[in-house]
Parts: structure tokens; C-alpha cells; sequence
């Protein structure tokens, strides 16, 4: 499938800075109290918008941009907490899955989307692998997960992974994937590692947030230029 129109959706206006600096000369269309940066890059159509923190602002920006720019598809990119101890400090982690941890799942199981696991597009994730490996940087792929909290203590972090398993955890990306599986959208999340939601999450963010989204926003850039 050709993605000729890609929607980059970020929290944070320091996960998206490096982006903006590359694509310059934006269109930019405030919609919905959003700001939506519009250029033509490598002969495709790229949106890229910054969302706010946490689920509800995900959401909302993810549907806005489907309804005014229906986009082949969306990479939520940025920053995220790492959870599997093989995983350090400015890894890749892409999404095949994501999910909420802050919610009991039997509420999106039983009742409407009657889905609570949002899988990730698996071309998307092959091409994310892919440009990893041409940058060096080490990836892994696996599940993410979010909620309404940023991670920084040991027994918090250690009762997720128990419950969940995941890869990573940040505040967006299970809100993204949600709304993208509504609207039949191909989604993938790709994240770099700024700490590792432990008791020294707070000062490992503190020095790697800018590093970890400069390096994330390389990559996407580059399977936006390949898609």
C-alpha cells in the first residue's frame, strides 16, 4: 500500500522540535484548538501535530486529524518509559500492540469498541524495524502500554509489569491506537527510551528527554521518506 499523506502525532512540543526544524516552511491549520504543521516531503503529504499529554488529548487530536486530513496513516512518536530490563536508556521500542493500564479491560472487551488491545499496522512496524537497523539503533518490538500517570516509582512500575508485560509505558500511545482502530487507520507507536519508569525516572528524563526525541524523530522522519 503507497502512504502518500502521514499523520506524526507527538505530546510533547520538544518530541516534535526536531521534526519541525527538518520540515520547514510549514502550513499550519489550527483545528479544533490544534495546531496541525502541513508540508510536502520526499512526495508525500506530512501532518504533524502535538497532541498535550495524556489519553484525552490523544484522542481528540488523532480523531481531528483523520476528519480534516484523512491520512494512510499514523506514527505516534516521542519518548516513553522503558519496562523490560533488557531494554536501556535511548533503545527504540515499537509498538505491535498497545492498551491502557489504568483501566480495567473488561470495560472495552464487553462494551463498545469491544476491543481493548489496538494491534499496530504490521507494515509499519516492519518499516520502523527497518529504518532502525539502517540508523544502528537498537529496536525492539513489543507491547506498550498508558496511562494517566508518568511512571517513577519501582512498585508502581513493577505492578504493570506483572499485570502487562509491556515494552514501554507513556501516556498516549493506547489513546492513538484506540482511536485509529475505530477509524480502520494504520498505526504504529514509536518510541524512544528517555528513563526506565523507576525511582530515578524523574532525573533520567530530565537528562535524556531531548536526546531520545532527537534520535526518535530521525527515524520517523526517515519511514516517512521510505513509506
Amino acid at each position: 500500500m503507497i502512504m502518500n499523506t502521514i499523520g506524526i502525532i507527538g505530546a510533547m512540543p520538544s518530541e516534535l522540535a526536531d521534526i519541525r526544524n527538518t520540515l520547514e516552511k510549514a502550513e499550519v491549520k489550527h483545528i479544533s484548538g490544534f495546531d496541525f504543521y502541513i508540508n510536502d516531503f520526499c512526495g508525500k503529504k506530512i501532518i504533524n501535530a502535538c497532541c498535550g499529554i495524556a489519553k484525552v488529548n490523544a484522542a481528540l487530536c488523532t480523531q481531528v486529524l483523520i476528519d480534516n486530513f484523512t491520512p494512510d496513516a499514523i506514527i505516534n512518536t516521542g519518548i516513553a518509559g522503558g519496562m523490560n530490563s533488557r531494554i536501556r536508556v535511548c533503545d527504540i521500542v515499537i509498538s505491535n500492540e498497545v492498551l491502557p493500564h489504568d483501566l480495567d479491560l473488561h470495560f472495552l472487551n464487553d462494551y463498545p469498541p469491544y476491543c481493548g488491545i489496538f494491534k499496530a499496522d504490521e507494515m509499519l512496524i516492519s518499516k520502523a524495524e527497518e529504518v532502525c537497523a539502517s540508523f544502528g539503533a537498537a529496536s525492539f518490538i513489543g507491547r506498550i502500554v498508558s496511562g494517566e500517570a508518568f511512571i517513577s516509582d519501582n512498585s508502581v512500575k513493577a505492578d504493570i509489569c506483572t499485570r502487562f508485560n509491556p515494552y514501554a509505558v507513556d501516556m498516549e500511545s493506547a489513546a492513538v491506537g484506540h482511536c485509529c482502530y475505530l477509524n480502520k487507520i494504520p498505526y504504529v507507536s514509536v518510541r524512544c527510551i528517555s528513563d526506565n519508569a523507576d525511582d530515578d525516572g524523574a532525573m533520567s528524563f530530565d537528562e535524556f528527554e531531548k536526546i531520545a526525541a532527537g534520535k526518535v524523530a530521525e527515524i520517523v522522519l526517515k519511514m516517512c521518506e521510505t513509506l
